[in-house]
Protein backbone atom coordinates (compact mmCIF):
# COMPACT_ATOMS: atom_id res chain seq x y z
CA UNK A 1 0.00 0.00 0.00
CA UNK A 2 1.55 3.49 -0.96
CA UNK A 3 1.14 6.25 1.44
CA UNK A 4 2.39 10.08 1.41
CA UNK A 5 3.36 11.74 4.19
CA UNK A 6 3.91 15.81 3.60
CA UNK A 7 6.07 18.29 6.07
CA UNK A 8 7.58 21.07 6.28
CA UNK A 9 4.97 23.57 6.44
CA UNK A 10 4.67 26.36 8.73
CA UNK A 11 4.54 30.23 8.93
CA UNK A 12 6.62 32.34 7.12
CA UNK A 13 6.62 36.57 6.33
CA UNK A 14 5.41 37.83 2.80
CA UNK A 15 8.36 37.28 1.05
CA UNK A 16 9.72 34.15 2.74
CA UNK A 17 10.47 30.79 1.64
CA UNK A 18 9.57 26.81 2.28
CA UNK A 19 10.68 23.91 1.31
CA UNK A 20 7.99 21.12 1.36
CA UNK A 21 8.66 17.18 1.44
CA UNK A 22 6.52 14.54 0.74
CA UNK A 23 7.99 10.83 1.81
CA UNK A 24 6.28 7.99 0.11
CA UNK A 25 6.52 4.63 1.11
CA UNK A 26 5.79 1.75 -1.35
CA UNK A 27 5.99 1.63 -5.40
CA UNK A 28 3.77 3.16 -8.05
CA UNK A 29 3.54 2.09 -11.44
CA UNK A 30 5.16 4.25 -14.11
CA UNK A 31 4.20 5.64 -15.84
CA UNK A 32 3.29 8.23 -13.05
CA UNK A 33 2.48 11.63 -12.00
CA UNK A 34 3.04 13.32 -8.94
CA UNK A 35 1.69 16.49 -8.06
CA UNK A 36 1.42 19.05 -5.16
CA UNK A 37 -2.19 20.58 -4.90
CA UNK A 38 -3.53 23.27 -2.24
CA UNK A 39 -6.56 24.26 -0.74
CA UNK A 40 -7.25 27.46 1.27
CA UNK A 41 -10.71 27.66 3.54
CA UNK A 42 -14.14 28.28 1.47
CA UNK A 43 -11.81 27.86 -1.67
CA UNK A 44 -11.83 25.18 -4.46
CA UNK A 45 -8.49 22.70 -4.89
CA UNK A 46 -6.19 24.07 -6.81
CA UNK A 47 -3.23 21.73 -8.94
CA UNK A 48 -0.78 24.09 -9.37
CA UNK A 49 3.02 21.51 -9.49
CA UNK A 50 3.19 17.89 -11.19
CA UNK A 51 6.03 16.22 -12.07
CA UNK A 52 6.08 12.81 -14.34
CA UNK A 53 8.21 9.85 -13.89
CA UNK A 54 10.79 11.10 -16.51
CA UNK A 55 11.70 14.54 -14.64
CA UNK A 56 9.28 16.80 -16.75
CA UNK A 57 7.47 18.94 -14.72
CA UNK A 58 4.69 21.80 -15.18
CA UNK A 59 2.92 24.39 -12.90
CA UNK A 60 0.02 26.51 -13.19
CA UNK A 61 0.61 30.09 -13.71
CA UNK A 62 -0.02 31.30 -10.24
CA UNK A 63 3.18 29.64 -9.18
CA UNK A 64 5.57 30.01 -12.33
CA UNK A 65 8.89 30.92 -11.53
CA UNK A 66 8.28 31.08 -7.55
CA UNK A 67 7.63 27.24 -7.05
CA UNK A 68 9.86 23.99 -7.78
CA UNK A 69 8.88 20.26 -7.82
CA UNK A 70 11.29 18.30 -7.87
CA UNK A 71 11.80 14.11 -7.11
CA UNK A 72 14.53 12.24 -5.70
CA UNK A 73 13.97 8.85 -6.42
CA UNK A 74 16.74 7.46 -4.00
CA UNK A 75 15.40 8.95 -1.32
CA UNK A 76 11.41 8.42 -2.63
CA UNK A 77 10.87 11.72 -1.82
CA UNK A 78 9.04 14.51 -3.52
CA UNK A 79 9.58 17.95 -2.41
CA UNK A 80 8.58 21.66 -3.40
CA UNK A 81 10.52 24.87 -2.82
CA UNK A 82 8.71 27.85 -2.65
CA UNK A 83 10.31 31.13 -3.04
CA UNK A 84 8.47 34.50 -3.01
CA UNK A 85 5.15 33.92 -1.11
CA UNK A 86 2.93 36.01 -0.25
CA UNK A 87 -0.72 35.65 1.55
CA UNK A 88 -2.20 33.90 -1.87
CA UNK A 89 -0.25 30.98 -0.89
CA UNK A 90 -1.70 30.23 2.39
CA UNK A 91 -3.30 27.06 2.13
CA UNK A 92 -2.93 23.04 3.40
CA UNK A 93 -0.55 21.90 0.60
CA UNK A 94 -1.03 18.19 -0.21
CA UNK A 95 1.32 16.06 -2.01
CA UNK A 96 -0.38 13.31 -4.80
CA UNK A 97 0.99 10.27 -6.92
CA UNK A 98 -1.27 7.90 -9.54
CA UNK A 99 -0.33 5.56 -12.29
CA UNK A 100 -1.72 7.13 -15.59
CA UNK A 101 -1.26 6.27 -19.20
CA UNK A 102 0.84 9.56 -20.14
CA UNK A 103 3.47 11.71 -19.40
CA UNK A 104 4.58 14.98 -19.36
CA UNK A 105 4.49 17.66 -16.58
CA UNK A 106 1.73 19.72 -18.20
CA UNK A 107 -0.20 16.70 -19.36
CA UNK A 108 0.09 15.43 -15.96
CA UNK A 109 -1.69 19.40 -14.69
CA UNK A 110 -4.25 18.66 -17.21
CA UNK A 111 -5.48 14.91 -15.85
CA UNK A 112 -5.56 15.37 -12.04
CA UNK A 113 -9.46 15.95 -12.20
CA UNK A 114 -9.82 12.45 -13.95
CA UNK A 115 -7.61 10.81 -11.77
CA UNK A 116 -7.81 12.70 -8.11
CA UNK A 117 -10.25 10.13 -6.98
CA UNK A 118 -7.97 6.92 -7.63
CA UNK A 119 -4.81 9.05 -6.45
CA UNK A 120 -2.22 8.52 -3.68
CA UNK A 121 -2.64 11.48 -1.13
CA UNK A 122 -1.33 12.45 2.43
CA UNK A 123 -2.58 14.72 4.75
CA UNK A 124 -1.56 17.70 4.41
CA UNK A 125 0.44 20.17 5.61
CA UNK A 126 -0.25 24.09 6.76
CA UNK A 127 1.88 26.90 5.04
CA UNK A 128 0.55 30.45 6.35
CA UNK A 129 1.98 33.53 4.40
CA UNK A 130 1.86 36.60 7.41
CA UNK A 131 2.90 40.06 6.28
Amino acid sequence: QVQLVESGGGSVQTGGSLRLSCAISGSIARPYCMYWFRQAPGKAREEFAAIDGYGSTGYAASVKGRFTISYDNAKNTLYLQMNSLNSEDTAMYYCAAASVAGSGGRWCLSVLDSVFDIANRGQGTQVTVSS
